[in-house]
């Protein structure tokens, strides 16, 4: 926002991870004028209720003076063509030498990707937001590993993690519920919605488990065919709940038809689903183990989000590593081990077969949990 007028920013991050909170505290940091909206409550359709926005403050500008002032939008992925409205005021402000700097805040990144793609190409910065880890977790409520692990990085539902009943509701209610109806429903044509928050549940539940497809479509009552489910995943996955990791391999074609890995983006979203207390968790070492492997798992498709990496699984008959990571071309393998019992000889048939930049085992006897959550991923590459 110092910088001189070049692109528009926009901040994106699934919700209820603190977007509109940080940028406020921007704004009240920085010595400038700026004028904030919300598309909040305003109908999808009305898409000229932008271009009032920015009338607004140009006219302000003009009025009191100022040399250069700050437009920002909120939830702007709720306004229905909003891409092509930004880029018509955007270019007329350029043509008119006007120092009206723009910052859009977004919470579906299906919506945000594809307005930035269409109308926007070479017009925007994204700044990427994801879920809260575990060291800021720690700095700001006092969590310990356990308590992150479990009840993972929402800042809002942090101060409930005393009352289960009570942080289950929020987490259903603002960001499940919230998320699927109005990110995903919205706007996409949904045929079985049903299916899409079934296919949710049970990924939630299986969490950093393998599943296949057809053996989810048994699961659930209202079958639709693997190509449905395959689709839903991906939606899910873009509004930052779940997603499928697939099976790590050279060739596209075989990653592609590869049974997925299931994967939350936090913890907490498969705690909603679980019959299992805190206490309960803890003490049951196959739950826990679970809970251990989904916890480090959502750590990585989080930062992977942010620092634009991949994350895959490997599997060949018995021997298998729980994650690999791969920017550009370095590969970096990942066991967890969340007790002594579990095997690693994936991790050396691995490096034999691949022979990745780094390969290491988090928890038991290798890299403590605590470490690696406070690690910088980028520097593994």
């Amino acid at each position: 926002m110092k910088e001189p007028r070049k692109f528009i920013q926009m901040v994106m991050g699934t919700r209820q991870i603190g977007k509109s909170t940080v940028v406020k505290q921007v704004l009240q940091d920085l010595d400038m004028p700026y004028q904030f909206f919300s598309a909040n409550n305003v109908p999808a359709t009305n898409s000229a209720w932008i271009s009032d926005c920015w009338a607004a403050v140009r006219s302000l500008k003009e009025s009191r003076g100022w040399e250069s002032v700050i437009l920002v939008i909120d939830e702007i992925q709720k306004i229905a063509n909003w891409s092509e409205v930004v880029k018509k005021e955007w270019d007329d402000d350029t043509f008119h030498d006007r120092h009206i700097k723009v910052l859009l805040l977004g919470s579906s990144r299906v919506l945000l990707e594809k307005g930035l793609s269409e109308s926007l190409a070479g017009r925007f910065e994204e700044i990427r937001m994801s879920h809260w880890s575990f060291q800021e977790m720690q700095e700001c409520f006092g969590f310990s590993l356990d308590q992150y692990l479990f009840y993972g990085g929402y800042p809002g539902a942090a101060t409930l993690i005393s009352d289960e009943a009570r942080f289950g509701q929020y987490i259903q209610s603002a960001i499940i519920e919230a998320t699927i109806n109005k990110d995903i429903l919205m706007d996409t044509p949904i045929s079985k919605p049903a299916l899409l928050r079934q296919t949710f549940e049970l990924g939630a539940a299986y969490s950093g488990e393998l599943l296949s497809l057809n053996k989810m479509l048994g699961s659930l009552q209202d079958a639709g065919n693997t190509v449905t489910l395959a689709g839903y995943i991906n939606l899910l996955d873009e509004s930052g709940l779940l997603c499928g990791l697939q099976k790590f391999s050279m060739d596209m074609a075989r990653r592609r038809a590869s049974i997925p890995k299931l994967q939350i983006y936090n913890n907490a979203l498969k705690m909603v689903y679980s019959p299992l207390t805190f206490e309960q968790a803890i003490l049951n070492r196959k739950s826990w183990g679970h809970i251990f492997e989904s916890g480090i798992g959502a750590y990585l498709v989080s930062q992977a989000f942010v620092h634009r990496f991949k994350v895959f699984y490997w599997r060949e008959r018995d021997d298998e590593v729980d994650f690999v990571l791969r920017k550009k071309g370095s590969v970096v393998a990942i066991e967890v081990k969340s007790n002594a019992e579990k095997r690693t000889d994936g991790l050396d048939k691995f490096r034999k077969l691949f022979n990745p930049q780094s390969a290491f085992i988090v928890g038991d006897g290798g890299i403590s949990a605590e470490d690696f959550l406070s690690m910088d991923l980028r520097k593994l590459f």
